[in-house]
């Protein structure tokens, strides 16, 4: 069966990411369709999967465990599981990125 999911449905409150819950949806695998300015991210966490993003526009610095990536347009990056990690927006622009979960839901430890 075909669906499309509109994106207003799965903002989160007060920001311009999505969140995308596979299990809700049929689908395997969860994401985040995050949209930032300059100087936002996520705080360190981790997850009991791998995490794969994708910059579609603009510049991530990302932490993973100890080392530290800068991400552009095009790049992809991936993070295994249980190694602490997180993002900032560290380009000028608006920072466009998708963060693909390997879960059909997603868990998150917050350090």
């Amino acid at each position: 069966m075909a669906a499309v999911i509109p994106a207003q449905t799965i903002r989160m409150p007060g920001s311009r990411t999505l969140r995308f819950e596979g299990r809700d949806h049929g689908s395997g695998v969860s994401f985040f369709l995050v949209t930032n300015d300059p100087g936002q991210g996520p705080g360190l966490h981790r997850h009991p999967y791998t995490e794969t993003w994708s910059v579609l526009e603009g510049e991530a610095t990302i932490a993973i465990g100890d080392e530290t990536v800068v991400a552009r347009a095009g790049d992809t990056a991936v993070v295994q599981p249980h190694v602490w990690h997180g993002f900032t927006n560290t380009g000028t622009g608006t920072l466009r990125m998708v963060c693909i979960h390997a879960s059909d839901t997603m868990i998150q430890e917050n350090r």
